[in-house]
């Protein structure tokens, strides 16, 4: 595909939000009680080109931008969770290659072969004996003669094996300290992915993210220049929190439409009246919309910085994006608890055209992906240092 020929952003959303209604929605329950990956809506968004949008127009991509990429996560949200976050983890790998490897020809490469082919990237930062910490790894990249070899024990690997290429941390040389990493591209083909754990979860159950052992070989180009530090900082955290917060209130936003839909049926039946529910609705609009203006505005000033990234390695922005994650990951779950009070007894029940079941177990993985309490705990000592208040 050439450059003038990629789609824009508003051909994508409508794209989009067409496979939401068509396809995710009529696939996302039998992709949460199976825990299976949500192939369908995958091969549709293939289809549109909806997996290179984050890849810079000069390369073939639409080059949308973070508040772009951010509203294609939350309309495919209100329909399936798990299709949703497997997209926003895709574009967040997406993003580490196309704002830090474009000094390479190898990486330049990829992305425009990935444009063509519409490759799914997943992500693999955990690892036994790091405990949750993803800028510390034990495993480490070893080179010769222009190939490097990788192992890796990871606790978790987000639908790895359904991706075509896995990008992992890992310390940059067998005498690295652990801090000390860089990011590798594994091709699928080269690479063998041993299960060691199952992934029955309460709920993201589509995004089949158990532990594997991996054993890697390639290409010393496909590891990504730089250190991981500067990507984690300027690119993975930042699109991390806000495209997992758009989708947060994609779920959320889901269900106050079940709620809506259910209270305007409640005001049909008694015409020329206004259902109690109604007010409850509309107080629970406040809070959606908050969330949304939350998310929506640290994305726009994300975008606003541009190419002048330095800012995003200071405590300010970590903290405030720390401080979104929280909210967000936090206010996702209580918004559809009062939509289930609104609907009742039919949120309540599976097999219910109101059912709510889902959308509650998926709002409750927020507050778990790197947990709450240890962001908390790096802000709390942040703080200690930090002396701009506003």
């Amino acid at each position: 595909m050439e450059p003038h020929s990629a789609p824009g952003f508003s051909q994508l959303i409508e794209a989009v939000r067409k496979v939401a209604a068509e396809v995710a929605a009529a696939q996302a329950p039998d992709v949460d009680a199976k825990a299976r990956f949500p192939i369908e809506t995958l091969a549709s968004l293939r289809e549109y080109h909806v997996l290179s949008a984050a890849v810079p127009r000069e390369l073939g991509g639409a080059g949308c931008s973070m508040e772009e990429l951010a509203h294609l996560c939350s309309a495919l949200a209100q329909s399936c969770a798990s299709s949703a976050m497997v997209l926003a983890m895709h574009y967040i790998q997406l993003a580490c290659i196309a704002r830090h490897g474009m000094d390479s020809e190898y990486f330049r490469g990829y992305l425009r072969e990935l444009v063509k082919r519409q490759y799914l990237l997943a992500s693999m930062t955990s690892e036994n004996g790091t405990f949750g910490d993803t800028r510390s790894s034990i495993c480490a990249v070893r080179r010769s003669d222009g190939r490097f070899l990788l192992d890796k024990d990871a606790t978790t690997g987000s639908y790895c094996a359904h991706a075509d290429a896995i990008l992992v941390t890992c310390r940059k040389d067998e005498q690295a300290a652990r801090s000390d990493q860089v990011l590798v591209l594994v091709r699928r083909e080269d690479c063998t992915l041993t299960q060691t754990t199952s992934w029955d979860t309460l709920g993201m159950r589509g995004t089949c993210s158990p532990g594997f052992k991996l054993v890697s070989s390639g290409a010393e180009e496909q590891i990504l220049p730089g250190a991981f530090a500067d990507s984690s900082a300027q690119t993975m955290v930042p699109y991390s929190h806000i495209l997992w917060s758009s989708l947060w209130w994609g779920i959320a936003a889901g269900a106050v439409a079940k709620a809506a839909q259910f209270v305007r049926g409640q005001a049909r039946q008694t015409p020329g009246t206004v259902p109690p529910t109604a007010q409850r609705l509309a107080e629970l609009q406040v809070q959606l919309q908050a969330l949304k203006q939350n998310w929506l505005s640290a994305a726009r000033d994300f975008d606003a910085l541009g190419d002048e990234r330095e800012e995003l390695m200071g405590m300010g922005w970590a903290l405030r994006l720390n401080n979104l994650k929280i909210a967000s990951s936090e206010a996702a779950p209580q918004i559809v608890h009062r939509a289930l009070q609104i609907v009742g007894i039919l949120g309540y029940k599976n097999d219910s055209p109101f059912s709510l079941g889902r959308h509650y177990r998926d709002a409750l993985s927020g507050s778990l992906m790197i947990s709450n309490e240890r962001i908390a705990a790096k802000n709390a000592s942040m703080l200690l240092v930090y002396k701009d208040a506003a």
